[in-house]
């Protein structure tokens, strides 16, 4: 009798059972429809967390403030380019012979060009001057020098002298001839050093400090160290100044870069920082200009570098980042930048938006360079863009040696590639609003990437080693060549530009500028190691390096989220697991939902909600009642 009682039992439960998993079946479509809405309603609570954005929308997105701010940004980029790029032209091939000024004391109506050179250098064996070489002076008559002639050579006791010069460069400055000439290595090593160095210095000191006092300090190494290159007594003086300019340059980079990020919205930031690389462009075309005209290498530093004086008055009309001043606790300060804005742009801002700027919990959000490594999410972002930027700066400088290796001529290979750049970064914005910023990111670098490898599969060269060209073949493919390298540089342009957007994007407020100084040390190690590479003299290398590290950027391209229309973040309280896969799953099934407003969707999911509990408390009952009906039966 027991056992049929304790049948009877686990026969009504797994009856109610099989009828409540029934019912959860009928109720599939509508538990989808619900995850789609909590999806729906993340997203609402995650646009409503940007309460920058929500003010922005008072101050004015992009009122006279803000396109004010976007243009104090372009002659620092002029200067920037110029400054950087100004090694080009100061270093233009000179054909020298030493001075033997001292025999016009025997002889003072001998010509220059046919009696002194003759009588007072040796010739090389082709019956050409050896131009690092004289004769000594002795005391003899002319006549006599002329019957017996000269025999004891040495190096150039007086200097040099330059006939075909017309204009003045550092070689012939300084006499970098004869033994001393300049390793273009060695200046461009003190480039990419400064790139280096300026880029984690400025990156930490834009973070800790702020926007505005690093912008400041930026434009402070460009008066000292751009301007003051004309001023410089010695090739290692030089240097200095090249190294410090290189410096402050990815200095205000970075600063510029990070406060733009942060005072504008939406598209608006993307068009500010695409039309700020467009202007770095257009100061390589100006720089190309001045160098051409120009007779002077000190004039062009005097010329081309007064344009930065007048910045210093961006000590009183430059603005610091709202943003990072929330960050860093100073509320009372950020209110006073936002309602000057807003004044500037005629609006006026509620209190009750304001008041807002309360932070929860902490007032002050601290963070170091170690949560790159400790924070996942930060650390998964931080590997991939690395990768990515290691790769175009790669590309980049290996297509910039192969034009050099062409043979073109400087002003050609300057002001072409300036030029198209141009173009380049304005296809940016037909591009970010069709693909957005991941597949313009992986359209542009892939095509770049194409063009690079392409260019590298040339003929090499006779001897199989380096990328030499053959006279045969340089006349029947250098202009292709060029032409490829060119577009290469196009779409590297573009991808610079996009990826410099994205990245300001992806990382939070509180690290924005000193995860910009790390790529940017990233990107510099990439044009390091392609220099290393191509000194190899191995053919093969330069194409193994780009493939690979192209490869491996496109692949893990592929795991970054899109950031388009949404919000920046802030702190790293604001890179939960959640907020990466966003973009995810805001997939097409969720986009039917897209009318649907906050308040519809919160009653939606309360009544399914209170729904759920009538059934679950419904299912209670019959089962209770259908557990007295057994126990009756029992009794």
């Amino acid at each position: 009798m027991a056992k049929e009682n304790n049948f009877k039992v686990e026969f009504k439960f797994q009856h109610h059972l099989r009828g409540f998993h029934r019912h959860e079946a009928a109720e599939s479509p509508r538990s989808c429809s619900l995850d789609m809405l909590l999806r729906r309603l993340r997203a609402i609570e995650a646009k409503q967390d940007d309460k920058f954005a929500t003010i922005m929308d008072a101050v004015g997105e992009f009122g006279t403030f803000q396109r004010r701010l976007v243009a104090l940004t372009f002659i620092p980029n002029i200067l920037s380019a110029f400054f950087l790029f100004a090694d080009i032209f100061v270093f233009t091939p000179q054909k020298p012979y030493c001075n033997t000024s001292w025999i016009l004391a025997v002889g003072p109506n001998l010509s220059e060009s046919e009696q002194q050179l003759n009588l007072t250098l040796p010739r090389a064996p082709n019956g050409s001057f050896l131009t690092c070489l004289m004769y000594l002076p002795v005391d003899w008559d002319l006549d006599s020098i002329i019957h017996f002639g000269l025999n004891r050579t040495d190096s150039c006791q007086d200097g040099w002298i330059y006939p075909e010069v017309k204009k003045r460069s550092l070689i012939n400055e300084f006499d970098l001839v004869c033994g001393k000439e300049p390793n273009p290595e060695i200046v461009r090593n003190m480039y990419l050093a400064g790139l280096l160095t300026g880029s984690f210095l400025f990156g930490f000191i834009t973070d800790k400090l702020g926007r505005h006092p690093s912008i400041l300090l930026s434009l402070l190494g460009l008066i000292i160290f751009g301007f003051g290159t004309a001023f410089v007594n010695s090739f290692h003086q030089y240097l200095f100044f090249r190294f410090g300019v290189s410096q402050a340059a990815v200095g205000y980079a970075i600063s510029s870069a990070s406060l733009i990020t942060e005072w504008l919205v939406g598209m608006h930031r993307a068009h500010a920082i695409i039309l700020g690389h467009c202007f770095f462009a257009m100061g390589v075309i100006f720089l190309t200009g001045l160098a051409y005209s120009l007779p002077h290498w000190r004039l062009l530093f005097l010329v081309g570098g007064a344009p930065v004086f007048p910045l210093i008055s961006y000590i009183w009309i430059l603005p610091e980042s709202p943003r990072w001043l929330m960050m860093k606790g100073k509320l009372k300060e950020a209110k006073q930048v936002l309602c000057y804005a807003a004044g500037v742009n005629k609006k006026t801002i509620p209190l009750s938006l304001l008041d807002k700027l309360q932070l929860p919990g902490k007032k002050v959000t601290t963070a170091s360079i170690l949560d790159f490594y400790s924070n996942r999410h930060l650390r998964k972002v931080t590997l991939v863009l690395c990768s990515m930027w290691f790769a175009i700066g790669c590309n980049y400088y290996m297509l910039s040696l192969r034009m050099r290796e062409l043979g073109v001529n400087t002003h050609f290979a300057q002001v072409i590639p300036g030029m198209m750049e141009v173009p380049a970064r304005l296809c940016c914005v037909f591009l970010l609003e069709q693909l957005k910023r991941k597949r313009s990111l992986i359209l542009t670098f892939l095509q770049g990437a194409l063009t690079c490898f392409l260019s590298l599969l040339l003929p090499a060269g006779k001897d199989g080693h380096r990328l030499r060209w053959p006279h045969c073949l340089t006349t029947e493919l250098k202009s292709p060549l060029v032409l490829i390298i060119v577009l290469g540089e196009f779409s590297l342009a573009a991808t610079v530009t996009v990826f410099y957007i994205y990245t300001s994007e992806l990382l939070p407020t509180v690290l924005r500028a000193t995860g910009l100084g790390l790529l940017t040390l990233v990107w510099a190690a990439g044009g390091i190691s392609s220099l290393i590479v191509v000194n190899q003299n191995i053919a093969i290398l330069p194409v193994f390096l780009c493939c690979i590290s192209a490869f491996v950027a496109l692949f893990f391209c592929f795991k970054l989220p899109e950031t388009q229309d949404q919000p920046i973040p802030d702190s790293l309280e604001h890179l939960p697991p959640e907020r990466r896969t966003m973009s995810e799953d805001m997939s097409s099934e969720d986009m039917l939902c897209d009318d649907v407003t906050e308040e519809v969707a919160r009653n939606t999911i309360f009544n399914a909600t209170m729904t759920n509990m009538d059934q679950d408390s419904l299912s209670n009952l019959s089962l209770q009642s259908g557990e007295e009906e057994i126990d009756k039966q029992e009794d």
